[in-house]
């Protein structure tokens, strides 16, 4: 009689990934798929089918953008850490991580990562989160250290400070020099949209004109 072969089989860490861009999803699946102890177990596009399908499948991490169509990322791992305390998240964004690292740590993410990073670094950063660790860059690293040693925070004058996740966004690509019909097709709202936000932040900001605006964004953008 032939003896039935017995052994463990790795289990494989279940990974969820959220991003409103489907090559980017697709991308993203192929490398992680592409790990003897990694797999995909499903996507979303938006924060909504997130939190919809989160419950079916169970994941043993999520990776997040930030920029995604209506309820943006930060708010997304906000209601995750409300509904699924116990997921861990991993942000991957195009993002600037000085400037939204230390805000996704503060609403609940484990790591932030930028896309524009080698494969490797992602892997260890999605490896790293599964074990219940930190990943965050060394730079940001030593930017929240500073802080915590300086006993400072950023001042209550900021833009970090005084300006919601979306306005912040929105700051950073007029500083950038983008227009707001271009920003408007970047975070998939309409004109309109990109218009209030643009008039909260002159509002929050104390800025009289678009000239005054664009000027002030530029000025923070450049010297971060």
């Amino acid at each position: 009689m032939k003896k039935r072969e017995t052994g463990n089989v790795r289990q494989k860490h279940k990974i969820f990934i959220v991003d409103d861009h489907p090559i980017v999803r697709k991308g993203l699946s192929q490398l992680i798929n592409q790990e003897a102890d990694l797999v995909v177990c499903g996507e979303a596009a938006s924060a909504q089918s997130a939190l919809e399908t989160l419950k079916k499948l169970k994941p043993d991490l999520a990776i997040v953008d930030i920029s995604l169509k209506g309820v943006d990322g930060i708010e997304l791992i906000k209601q995750m850490k409300v509904r699924y305390s116990n997921l861990p998240v991993l942000v991957v964004s195009m993002h600037d991580e000085s400037l939204f690292a230390e805000r996704a740590l503060r609403v609940g993410a484990r790591g932030y990562i930028m896309k524009q990073e080698a494969i490797e670094m992602m892997m260890e950063a999605i490896r790293k989160v599964l074990r219940g660790e930190l990943y965050i860059s060394e730079r940001v690293s030593a930017t929240i250290v500073k802080k915590f040693i300086d006993g400072k925070s950023e001042s209550t004058s900021s833009p970090e400070e005084l300006l919601s996740d979306r306005e912040l966004e929105v700051f950073q690509l007029i500083g950038q020099g983008i227009g707001t019909r271009e920003i408007a097709e970047q975070l998939h709202v309409s004109v309109k949209t990109v218009e209030a936000y643009r008039a909260n932040i002159k509002e929050k900001l104390s800025l009289k004109n678009a000239t005054e605006l664009l000027k002030h964004a530029m000025h923070w953008v450049e010297s971060r």
